[in-house]
């Protein structure tokens, strides 16, 4: 079976996007013999670039073309189909939400979550709601998609109105390197990123639904009983304070966090990761909608409990390896965080309860369930 897969992410692996389509494909490769999968990049591939694709039964086929908004529609809709038909492809995977209207080829489309049209302050200019309205109708032409949780897949009948055997949950994973560890060079990564000896951390994006404001406010809550208590925050920070970006160190200030207590790191290596989650007492998490979320998996599989929000698909992620509140309850998250620091009993139950969860979450399960998935398009 041929499968052709739009790699338009492919070259960003630090992206949610980016992770899946290279994970999978990887997945993919590993379990089946007999599928020839080729991957469709807008660029060439730099010489001798190092790429997953090298260790395994993966064809790369460069179609250079721009990477504005408008080359990319061009790519998703006019490009991808055309070259798959032209390599009589059997499928056409499309890996994020950018389904051709043509149905040249059988298609199964993911759709990580639906967050452009279910949040008012992610729907963006008039373009970004056209492109959004675009993909929302062709959608209903691919012969199956898949999606990240239950959570998403509830989302995606109720507001695309697809037939609920067209649309398939499956689950994702994380890297292997995220293990309890502790990795040999733990240490040394922790002193270069200077983090504090005993710290809560979070690791993530900061646009608004990540709700930062509410676990800055736990924090502070937490300081008041425990005066030791250090947080650290890592991720790319804003370029500018926005009502959809806002910067968090203006909103840890007006949460009245002191300086010498909270920590932000900015950007974090991939490799560089692990190490600090594990290294982390608490991962916090407060964010209000999740198409899946990798980090908190990150940090489960690093045995790390989870305090963070009850929402979308957090709790399918987290299970019972955490303490789940609605996302604006800052007492609650409070008190969940200062037990945790606190309470040693609690949080070694939380540390089995987390590492147990992990395991349920496989690439190797991924990719099974998504053949499975392409067979019932087939079908």
């Amino acid at each position: 079976m041929r499968i052709v897969v739009n790699g338009w992410f492919w070259d960003a692996p630090t992206t949610g996007s980016g992770q899946y389509v290279r994970r999978l494909v990887t997945a993919l490769a590993a379990i089946e013999p007999s599928l020839e999968l080729v991957v469709l990049l807008p660029y060439v591939l730099p010489p001798h670039a190092e790429d997953p694709a090298s260790r395994a039964r993966i064809t790369l086929v460069p179609h250079p073309t721009g990477r504005s908004n408008l080359h990319k529609v061009w790519w998703e809709q006019v490009a991808v189909p055309r070259l798959a038909q032209g390599m009589d492809a059997d499928l056409l995977h499309v890996p994020y939400w950018a389904p051709p209207a043509t149905r040249a080829v059988p298609t199964v489309v993911t759709v990580h979550d639906l967050i452009p049209l279910l949040l008012p302050a992610y729907r963006g200019n008039a373009m970004v709601r056209l492109y959004t309205a675009l993909v929302s109708a062709t959608t209903s032409r691919a012969r199956m998609v898949l999606t990240d949780s239950k959570a998403s897949r509830r989302d995606i009948l109720e507001h695309l109105h697809l037939p609920s055997n067209a649309v398939r949950a499956i689950h994702l994973a994380v890297d292997e390197n995220f293990t309890a560890g502790p990795g040999p060079c733990d240490r040394k990564i922790r002193e270069k990123l200077r983090c504090p000896p005993r710290y809560s951390l979070y690791l993530g994006g900061f646009d608004v639904r990540k709700n930062l404001r509410a676990l800055f406010g736990a924090f502070s809550t937490t300081r008041r009983a425990c005066e030791d208590a250090q947080l650290v925050v890592a991720g790319r920070l804003p370029t500018s304070d926005t009502a959809l970006t806002p910067d968090p160190r203006r909103l840890a200030r007006e949460a009245t966090i002191p300086d010498a207590a909270v920590r932000f790191l900015g950007f974090v290596l991939e490799e560089d990761k692990p190490a600090l989650l594990r290294g982390a007492r608490v991962f916090l998490f407060p964010s209000t909608y999740e198409g899946f979320g990798y980090p908190p998996l990150e940090a489960l599989a690093c045995g790390t409990p989870v305090v963070g929000s009850d929402q979308s698909s957090i709790p399918e992620v987290v299970g019972n390896a955490g303490v789940l509140l609605p996302p604006q309850d800052v007492q609650g998250m409070a008190g969940a965080l200062i037990q945790l620091l606190i309470d040693d009993e609690f949080h070694a139950a939380l540390k089995s309860n987390a590492l147990h969860q992990a395991q349920q979450f496989s690439w190797k399960r991924a990719a099974v369930e998504t053949l499975a998935g392409y067979a019932a398009a087939l079908a």
